[in-house]
């Protein structure tokens, strides 16, 4: 094994209960936002389909008032729908965004990145423990996302799966190949999900390092805990 991690286990309870009360506060303004624009819509739809000939008879000034009402609330529902969809796609997980941050990122933030975008985390974990990191993951790279090399010259290869379901032993074959193919030294596979009991027996005795979801996190607390 040519890569060794700080194995210790971070409290994880403040990051999860933190991403899961932003999650709720998101929805609550999007049911918000969507109920008064759909409450808007139905008032335009009587005003001006429903009841079009009833509010014609409405006296010149009172019409006039009631149009630059209704032409404010369209003006301020599209800025408040501009304004939440900038916050959510400034909300959305990076991999700079997550690095940057003080907390350590859940299994669900991680998987909620690009799959480009968890292979450049996992690439910067890698370099802060001192590796020299080549991104690779493109067609025809036989799954290799990373590309490692430490002193004494000795490769290493990465492969990123950003998965839910579980990870079984033909995953875990297919990368002893490659990592047979590419002629390195060791082969890692690094996944947010879980890792089934018959993928690590058949990986154990082999130059071959599982990271699952959980060890994961527990990577990257390690790290940032030792200020690595």
């Amino acid at each position: 094994m040519i890569a060794r991690f700080d194995w210790q286990i971070g409290s994880r309870s403040s990051a999860a209960r933190l991403g899961a009360q932003t999650r709720l506060s998101a929805r609550l303004a999007a049911l918000l936002l969507g109920g008064l624009t759909a409450v808007f819509l139905l008032w335009l739809l009587l005003h001006y389909a429903l009841l079009a000939v009833w509010f014609a008879a409405w006296p010149g000034l009172l019409a006039d008032t009631l149009r630059l009402l209704e032409a404010s609330g369209i003006v301020t529902l599209t800025l408040l729908w501009l304004i939440w969809g900038w916050r959510l796609v400034q909300g959305r997980p990076s991999a700079a965004r997550l690095a940057a941050r003080p907390h350590t990122p859940t299994v669900e933030e991680l998987y909620a990145l690009s799959p480009a975008e968890f292979e450049k985390y996992v690439a910067q974990l890698f370099r802060r423990k001192g590796y020299k990191v080549k991104l690779r993951g493109r067609s025809g790279d036989r799954g290799v996302d990373l590309e490692l090399l430490r002193t004494g010259g000795k490769r290493a290869i990465v492969q990123c799966k950003r998965y839910q379901h579980t990870i079984g032993p033909d995953i875990v074959r297919e990368l002893y190949g490659t990592l047979i193919h590419e002629k390195v030294a060791h082969a890692f596979l690094v996944t947010t999900a879980d890792i089934s009991d018959a993928a690590r027996e058949w990986a154990m005795g082999k130059p071959m390092t599982l990271v699952d979801g959980t060890l994961l996190v527990d990577v990257a607390a390690s790290l940032s805990q030792n200020g690595s």
